[in-house]
């Protein structure tokens, strides 16, 4: 697939996750049932959580499944999550916690698509210049030396989760601040 196709669908992605939490509060609010809101953070936290079974299947915690359906499997519910708890957060400013959160996790799935476009970026040059090299008749052993430093460059960018990992880990802890907050200031 072409690098700038991805990269709009990438970003058009982003773009309809904000697009259809606005949509779905706008529903809410115009059919009176604004409460619902508030357990569909619920739920998106829950997809959230499962989304994590491919950090799993990649550590070999789970031995079964093949990693690229865990994969899909984890963008699909960290799309899906993180839309119901944009819906969750609505545009309302009640408090400054939630929006650090919710602009945490916005990072983080910016994180995620800008980790994923990169990568794929990255094999591909390699492959094409492989399939080059080969046509031009080098063996294996010369295919490696001319390979080396765009190979080094594709394991940097497996990396990225380096930075991926810790803003992830950041919204967790915002979330979970946020969730002791509402147990201990709820009007029981």
């Amino acid at each position: 697939m072409d690098t700038t196709r991805e990269t709009f669908l990438d970003v058009g992605t982003f773009i309809l996750m904000i697009l259809s939490a606005l949509a779905v509060d706008l529903i809410l609010h115009r059919s009176g049932h604004l409460e619902l809101g508030r357990y569909l953070g619920y739920v998106g936290t829950g997809l959230l959580v499962l989304s994590f079974l491919y950090s799993a299947r990649k550590r070999k915690w789970i031995k079964s499944g093949r990693a690229p359906f865990f994969l899909r499997f984890h963008e699909t519910l960290s799309w899906l999550g993180a839309m119901l708890i944009l819906v969750h957060g609505g545009i309302h400013f009640n408090a400054l916690l939630p929006w650090l959160a919710m602009a945490s996790m916005l990072v983080a799935v910016a994180s995620g698509l800008t980790g994923k476009y990169l990568l794929k970026k990255s094999k591909g040059i390699i492959k094409g210049k492989e399939e080059t090299l080969l046509k031009q008749g080098l063996t294996k052993e010369e295919l490696k030396d001319h390979l080396y430093w765009d190979a080094l460059v594709v394991d940097v960018m497996k990396r990225w989760r380096v930075v991926h990992i810790p803003i992830t880990i950041t919204f967790a802890l915002l979330t979970l601040l946020h969730v002791a907050t509402v147990l201990i200031f709820w009007r029981w």
